[in-house]
C-alpha cells in the first residue's frame, strides 16, 4: 500500500480538487482507493456527500487517528491512500507528511503562492520525504507560467503536466464527481489522466531506487 500526500500551507492552490480527481484516476486503473480527509474545512467529504458511487471510500478523520486509518487501510485490501490536508502550517500537515511514501505540492503561478512554498518543502525535507510540485489554476501559456516552473525547479521536481485553469473542475466537483468521470473525452481529464500516468512512474522509480540502495 502507497500513501500519497497533498499538501501545501497555501489555502486556494486546488489541493483539494487535485487530490479527489487524482484518486479517481487511480481508481479508473483498478486501484483501491482510500482518500483520509485531515481538513478541517472538509471540501473532499462535502464531495464524497453528493456522490453517488460506492468509491473511492472516504474517511473524514483528526490527525491523532491518522496512524491507525492507515493501519485499518492496510488491513482492508487498498492499495492506495491519498491525504487531503489542511491549506495551511499546522500539526495534522506534518504528520500527513511523516506518513506518507510521496508527497504532492500543488502550486498555483503567482507571487504570493511561490513565496508561501519554501516552509512546506523545508518540512518535506526535513522528514527526508519524496516529493513534486504541480502547478495548478494555471492560463494555458505565458511568461509567468515559465517563470513559475523555473522558480519551484531551484527547489525540487515539477510536473510537466500543469492543471489549466479549466470549468469542467469545479463543474465536476459539484457534481460528486472527477473529470474523468464528468468528461472523460475533455482537456481537463486528458491533464488528470496525464499527471497521474507521470506521478505513479515517479513512484515506482523511487520506490525501484529505494530498493536498490537498501539491497547494496
Amino acid at each position: 500500500m502507497r500513501i500519497i500526500t497533498f499538501v501545501t500551507q497555501k489555502g486556494g492552490a486546488g489541493k483539494t480538487t487535485l487530490a479527489i480527481n487524482c484518486a479517481i484516476a487511480a481508481e479508473l486503473k483498478k486501484h483501491r482507493v482510500l482518500i483520509l480527509d485531515l481538513d478541517p474545512q472538509a471540501s473532499s467529504e462535502g464531495w464524497y456527500q453528493d456522490r453517488e458511487a460506492d468509491s473511492p471510500k472516504l474517511v473524514k478523520i483528526d490527525s491523532w487517528s491518522l496512524p491507525d486509518a492507515i493501519a485499518k487501510a492496510n488491513s482492508a485490501g487498498f492499495d492506495l491512500v491519498i491525504i487531503d490536508t489542511p491549506g495551511r502550517d499546522e500539526p495534522s500537515t506534518t504528520a500527513a507528511i511523516r506518513c506518507a511514501d510521496f508527497c504532492i505540492i500543488p502550486c498555483r503561478p503567482t507571487p504570493v503562492d511561490l513565496r508561501a512554498v519554501p516552509p512546506t518543502v523545508a518540512t518535506i525535507n526535513r522528514l527526508s520525504k519524496s516529493a513534486v510540485f504541480v502547478l495548478t489554476q494555471t492560463p494555458p501559456r505565458g511568461e509567468r507560467l515559465r517563470e513559475a516552473e523555473a522558480g519551484l525547479s531551484m527547489l525540487g521536481i515539477v510536473s510537466p503536466v500543469r492543471i489549466v485553469t479549466r470549468a469542467a473542475y469545479q463543474d465536476a466537483l459539484g457534481a460528486g464527481l472527477g473529470v474523468m468521470e464528468y468528461e472523460p473525452e475533455g482537456k481537463a481529464a486528458t491533464e488528470i489522466r496525464q499527471l497521474w500516468n507521470w506521478i505513479e512512474k515517479k513512484m515506482e522509480k523511487i520506490a525501484y531506487d529505494s530498493e536498490k540502495t537498501h539491497i547494496a
